[in-house]
């Protein structure tokens, strides 16, 4: 399943569609009819809670999950992500929804990030377009749960969601990245933003062409 939100890059349903040809099942694709972050945030009249838990994410993803696990309980296998550095998140997924079998095949091989990109490369499959733009995750274009260095990438890359993000700010009265800084005020400067996943076609690469 495939959980789609409007915000996403529209690069996003080509990486679906050619994974779908990939293991050679069908993808069933849901969606929030909220379907914005925008929507979602407006909703809530918040963004999200100190704890780092979004409104968005919640509205858009979390409901919209628990929906269709709620219709399967007793007949999911999920398969997760998480490489082999996320073993705390794993334990929590587990503990959470013990209904569902879980797997978790980058993490039980000792697979980083990084070899799940070698592992698309060598299956003839082009990565989401946002890691070939420099972010590390592919998630909505505007994520609220960026940083300095995010937001003022984004401001570069899409101006348009930059200044969608800052008049929603406003217009809730919650700065995003919080301590009062709002984006519109946001100093060009600040922040880091570290460079795209990519590594060299190793031994991974090699084997997995060969299979």
């Amino acid at each position: 399943m495939y959980t789609h939100i409007d915000d996403h890059h529209p690069d996003t349903k080509r990486f679906v569609a050619n994974v779908e040809n990939w293991i050679g099942k069908g993808i069933l694709v849901e969606q929030s009819p909220l379907e914005s972050v925008d929507n979602a945030c407006r909703m809530a009249r918040f963004i999200k809670n100190r704890n780092g838990g979004a409104a968005c994410t919640r509205r858009l993803k979390r409901d919209v999950n628990k929906k269709f696990e709620c219709d399967h309980i007793g007949m999911l296998r999920i398969v997760w992500g998480f490489d082999c550095t996320e073993k705390t998140r794993m334990q929590r997924v587990q503990q959470s929804m013990p209904n569902h079998e879980h797997i978790f095949p980058l993490a039980e091989n000792n697979m980083t990030k990084q070899d799940a990109h070698q592992a698309l490369a060598a299956a003839g499959i082009k990565r989401p377009a946002m890691y070939d733009l420099g972010y590390h995750n592919n998630n909505c274009i505007g994520c609220i749960k960026g940083g300095m260095g995010y937001w003022n990438k984004i401001r570069i890359d899409f101006p348009d969601v930059f200044s969608a993000r800052s008049r929603l700010e406003r217009d809730i009265g919650f700065a995003i990245l919080g301590r009062n800084i709002w984006l519109d005020e946001l100093d060009p400067h600040r922040g880091r933003h570290a460079g795209p996943i990519c590594g060299d076609c190793g031994l991974l690469c090699e084997t997995l062409q060969i299979n």
